[in-house]
């Protein structure tokens, strides 16, 4: 049984376990790395910050009571907002656990009163890419983040809730 969850600051270390498995995972997939996150990065109050980001809604999915995915809505720009931090692990991929998270995601921004969801992808992850496709997401033509090569740049896309 699928179950979506949200996440306050004081389950940090639920949400600490599933983003250093995604690092490791798929560090093809973040701009954050895993060495950011481990060592001297590695502090509970830290984890605590990233949970208490204003008018965030961060989600962490259970697939049998086990965490197996992750994602954030953040508020973005004028009348948008973003999703970020998502992830859904090797072993519980093409169950439905990454649309549950995007469409409660997409709920969260509706009760916002946003009228736009947008997301980057890095240019190299189209697995992600085609799961956000599948769920209306387009190219903005938008030049993301530069990455760390200085020559590749982020995918920025976006969706209206309007539809949603």
């Amino acid at each position: 049984m699928l179950e979506l969850r949200t996440v306050e600051p004081g389950e940090w270390s639920l949400w600490r376990e599933l983003r250093l498995s995604a690092l490791a995972e798929a560090p093809y997939a973040f701009g954050s790395t895993l060495a950011e996150w481990q060592g001297s990065g590695d502090r509970e109050e830290r984890w605590r910050a990233r949970l208490s980001i204003p008018g965030a809604h961060d989600l962490v999915a259970l697939l049998d009571g086990r965490p197996v995915g992750m994602a954030s809505g953040v508020p973005g720009e004028a009348d948008s907002v973003e999703l970020i931090s998502m992830w859904v692990t090797p072993a519980a991929r093409g169950r439905g656990v990454g649309d549950h998270l995007i469409w409660a995601v997409e709920r969260w921004g509706q009760r916002r009163g946003a009228r736009t969801l947008r997301l980057s992808v890095l240019p190299n992850n189209d697995r992600a890419a085609a799961l956000y496709e599948r769920h209306g997401f387009a190219d903005t033509g938008e030049l993301g983040d530069l990455l760390p090569d200085s020559v590749r740049r982020e995918r920025v896309m976006a969706k209206s809730l309007a539809t949603v």
